[in-house]
C-alpha cells in the first residue's frame, strides 16, 4: 500500500473531492457503504425498468396488427360522444391512425 493519497476519479467534481478530503475515515467508510448501496439500488431500478419496458414492448407487439409499426402508441378519440382506441404513429410529416377497439367504460 502506498503512503501517497489516492488520486480521485476525474469525473468527480472539485466540491465532492474537497468534501471527501475533509471527512474523517469513519465518515468516509459510511459514505462508501452508502454509495455502494445506492449504486446497487440504482442498477436494480434500471434493470427492473428495462425489464418492464421489454415486457411492455413484447405485450404491445403481440397486440399489434401486421400493418401497424411497433413505434405506434394508443390514443383515445371521441366521436359522437363515444370513445375509441386507435393506434397512432408518424410517417414523415403525416400522423397515421388505425382503429383498435371501443373504450370500455368500466375501465
Amino acid at each position: 500500500m502506498s503512503y501517497d493519497p489516492p488520486t480521485p476519479p476525474t469525473n468527480l467534481s472539485i466540491e465532492v473531492v474537497d468534501t471527501l478530503n475533509e471527512a474523517t475515515s469513519e465518515r468516509l467508510r459510511d459514505v462508501a457503504r452508502y454509495a455502494e448501496s445506492l449504486a446497487e439500488h440504482k442498477e436494480r431500478e434500471a434493470r427492473l425498468q428495462e425489464e418492464a419496458d421489454e415486457a411492455d414492448i413484447e405485450e404491445r407487439t403481440n397486440d399489434l396488427p401486421d400493418d401497424v409499426p411497433a413505434k405506434a402508441t394508443i390514443t383515445i378519440k371521441e366521436i359522437n360522444d363515444n370513445r375509441y382506441y386507435y393506434w397512432q404513429w408518424r410517417e414523415g410529416d403525416k400522423i397515421k391512425s388505425k382503429y383498435k377497439s371501443p373504450v370500455n367504460p368500466d375501465e
